[in-house]
């Protein structure tokens, strides 16, 4: 029998995701009912211009309403504080009828910025927690630093105005100090063009959010992130964002947790805009004359139960690292937090294009002893633009030994190897129904032949390849379930250069028409991507 592709792919999608499964129960961010006048607010706090924005946080009770007005400047720094009652504090911005916020769904960009008031702070966070600070929403605010007196003379002159924009976090961080329940939606938050701005959020807490919002000028000679977090327990939730920086735009892990054996867990980054600008590119023909440490797009170095699906991730260059996009790198960052792992992650229907190469994963630290990264699903993405002129164009490293690695329908045009391996043999991995570029390396270990010699080398049993078609003409040997084809055009694609792969004629698939056409699901990949980022064939 014959079955439809869309229902062979969703048997695909709920077969690997039972791969995933854990002992423990993933929980998702508990958000609040949609904003309602009628149902939510107790009483509405109407704040002109020049009124006092801390002082109606601290005397705000569940279900309050502060509305500022859009335009306005309140300048802090703001500290959330606890309030009376199980309900949420709501900070909104007043309608501009000349330029409305959108509706809830739908991401704000820059322009929509004369809809928000502004939260502004020339030192400290512009808002930090106080312990126990929960549930507050944010709805249609700009959150950045005070703009600075004059300009800096050079790029060499500038100075970081502010560390963070919104940290929060609790001194101590224990279950009972942390903050929770908080949430920023169709908000603006940008550093300062200029000097710049390490971080955006710190999601340092339990059952945080960012929705529908758009995060830009996160940048410094040091590390920096739009969102980072390393000291919360989760749930998180970063969904339909456009993110900006020049470190790693989104990071959990980089510094030792104070609580032992704290990992930051159940992380959902859905349908997000992950890119860096290229006027931070040195030698590009815009490029600004900065000189700000770029690194990678996503970086995971101590976390649990991670979903990553319908994301687009783009422009990411050797400079301060490699050139790798993603990496799922365990690191217990400073000694102090052996616990660290990567685990259960699935990195699925997401676009990569226009990096230097792909996707790093690091079983163990090489610096401190520390858990394993493990478990890893990377499921019906599309790889494309992998490579020159963005740098090596490896798809994927394996280092030190990761465990339970699957790769499977996923299509990737990367200029370099399709693995890189190196240290320990991994084992528990699974290649199945992909499309790659053969290109020279092909599967290749260090001090191995590409091909069999280097899967024998550095693949450990139970090892799983099947169903693959790999494009190209080389003379290395590889199993059974590599189907090599000459040329890109054997696979009869719309345009694939272009990141079109929809197939001119479906009977042109190299494989059985009961399973699963090898490489990506084009249908499942445009209906998990956010309407900002559907490509115009979807």
């Amino acid at each position: 029998m014959t079955l439809p592709r869309a229902v062979l792919g969703l048997t695909l999608c709920l077969f690997l995701l039972g791969l995933l499964a854990v002992a423990d129960p993933r929980v998702t961010v508990q958000l609040p009912e949609p904003l309602s006048e009628a149902a939510t607010a107790q009483r509405r706090l109407v704040l002109g211009p020049d009124g006092d924005f801390q002082k109606a946080l601290r005397e705000a009770v569940s279900g309050d309403v502060i509305e500022l007005q859009a335009g306005a400047v309140y300048e802090g720094p703001f500290v959330l504080g606890t309030h009376a009652g199980p309900g949420w504090v709501t900070i909104i911005s007043s309608v501009n009828p000349q330029n409305p916020l959108p509706p809830a769904g739908t991401r704000v960009t820059p322009r929509h910025a004369s809809a928000m008031a502004s939260l502004v702070s020339a030192t400290g966070a512009v808002i930090r927690t106080d312990p126990g600070a929960a549930r507050y929403r944010f709805v249609g605010i700009e959150i950045r630093p005070v703009a600075p007196e004059g300009a800096p003379g050079s790029v060499r002159d500038r100075a970081r105005v502010l560390t963070n924009l919104v940290l929060l976090s609790a001194a101590d961080n224990d279950a009972e100090d942390m903050p929770h329940h908080i949430v920023f939606e169709r908000s603006y938050l940008h550093g300062d063009p200029v000097q710049g701005t390490r971080r955006g959020i710190v999601m340092n807490g339990a059952h945080m959010a960012l929705i529908d919002s758009h995060l830009s000028d996160f940048k410094s000679t040091e590390d920096s992130q739009a969102v980072a977090g390393w000291e919360g327990t989760g749930p998180f939730l970063i969904r339909n964002n456009y993110l900006e920086a020049a470190g790693e735009n989104v990071m959990f892990g980089g510094a030792d947790p104070r609580v032992k054996g704290r990992i930051p867990s159940d992380i959902d980054i859905l349908g997000n805009h992950f890119s860096k600008p290229l006027a931070w590119r040195q030698g590009h023909a815009t490029h600004d004359g900065s000189d700000w440490t770029i690194k990678n797009l996503l970086e995971l170095k101590n976390a649990r139960r991670v979903r990553i699906d319908g994301n687009l991730l783009e422009h990411n260059w050797p400079q301060a690292q490699n050139g790798f996009a993603i990496l799922f790198t365990v690191r217990n960052q400073e000694g102090g937090s052996p616990w660290s792992l990567v685990e259960d992650v699935q990195f699925s229907n997401n676009i990569v294009r226009r990096v230097g190469s792909a996707i790093n994963i690091l079983g163990r630290d090489d610096n401190y002893p520390s858990g394993r990264t493990q478990n890893v699903l990377i499921l019906n993405n599309l790889f494309y633009e992998i490579g020159a002129p963005w740098g090596q164009g490896h798809l994927l490293q394996l280092l030190d030994s990761p465990a339970r690695i699957t790769l499977t329908h996923n299509t990737a045009l990367q200029s370099a190897a399709i693995l890189m391996m190196d240290g320990p043999p991994t084992e528990g991995v699974q290649i199945r129904g992909n499309v790659f570029m053969e290109n020279a390396a092909g599967f290749s270990g260090t001090d191995a032949a590409p091909g069999q010699q280097s899967v024998d080398a550095y693949l450990a049993a139970p090892l799983q390849i099947e169903g693959n078609v790999l494009i190209g003409t080389g003379d290395a040997r590889y199993p059974p379930g590599m189907t090599r084809v000459a040329a890109l055009d054997s696979l009869a694609l719309v345009d694939p250069l272009a990141g079109d792969v929809r197939q001119r004629d479906a009977s042109a698939s190299v494989q059985d028409a009961t399973a699963p056409p090898p490489g990506v699901d084009v249908a499942l990949l445009c209906t998990a991507l956010s309407l900002t980022e559907r490509p115009l064939y979807c």
